[in-house]
């Protein structure tokens, strides 16, 4: 996928997206291509569908909110009555070099960023990244979950690990709700992860886009346990 069909497509799904954060995008390919060729964060073959695998599946994050979760969606963008709200406080856990944060960090500039890995590397592409994005409400991290001193409003992560490994993790960090990118049957996953029920909220990003790449690719909602 081509920046600009990436373009063509946000153009279509988020017309509030402005110019500035368009020239956001536009930078991350450059930027992405040479700090992998530094320290490799994204793989060799993939960086080339940089936008497809890993900015635009971010947003699927994006398109849940703004279909299922409008009050949210505003808010984190700041806009309406929420100009003036106190931002949300969001951890991109396992972040890696940025995904899905940074990519929602540009989509949402009224919110407050934290991304945190374990591996340093990672957090350095994630900071550097960042840099030339210029973006001012990000902050990396290079830690684990459970040292972390502070408690989040979301939690996003793209498949770092199972839920029933993750939960544990991020016990006592959050105080709505976690929105988790993954892929396949989920179902054995969430039974073993014990989540109360009536509070996981699965959805397909293949009804937001038809490209074939997303057809098992689903967001989940996992209300505040």
């Amino acid at each position: 996928m081509t920046f600009n069909e990436f373009k063509n497509i946000i153009q279509e799904r988020f017309p509030e997206v402005t110019p500035l954060q368009m020239e956001q995008f536009e930078k991350m390919d450059a930027l992405y291509r040479d700090w992998n060729a530094k320290i490799n964060v994204v793989s060799r073959k993939d960086i080339d569908e940089l936008y497809r695998h890993h900015v635009l599946h971010s947003l699927g994050i994006a398109a849940y909110l703004k279909s299922q979760m409008p009050d949210v969606y505003d808010r984190l963008r700041g806009e309406g009555p929420y100009s003036v709200a106190l931002p949300l406080k969001i951890l991109d856990l396992g972040t890696g070099g940025g995904f899905p944060g940074i990519p929602l960090a540009v989509m949402f500039p009224h919110a407050e960023f934290t991304l945190c890995d374990s591996i340093g590397k990672k957090i350095i592409v994630a900071t550097e990244v960042c840099k030339g994005l210029e973006l001012k409400n990000v902050k990396t991290v290079n830690a684990r979950a459970e040292s972390l001193p502070e408690t989040f409003d979301y939690i996003v992560s793209r498949a770092v690990t199972s839920l029933d490994n993750f939960m544990p993790w991020v016990k006592g960090k959050y105080t709505e709700g976690i929105l988790y990118l993954k892929g396949g049957d989920l179902a054995e996953e969430i039974a073993k992860a014990r989540l109360r029920k009536g509070s996981v909220h699965i959805w397909p990003i293949s009804g937001w886009t038809d490209d074939p790449f997303f057809e098992t690719k689903q967001v989940i909602f996992i209300e505040h346990q």
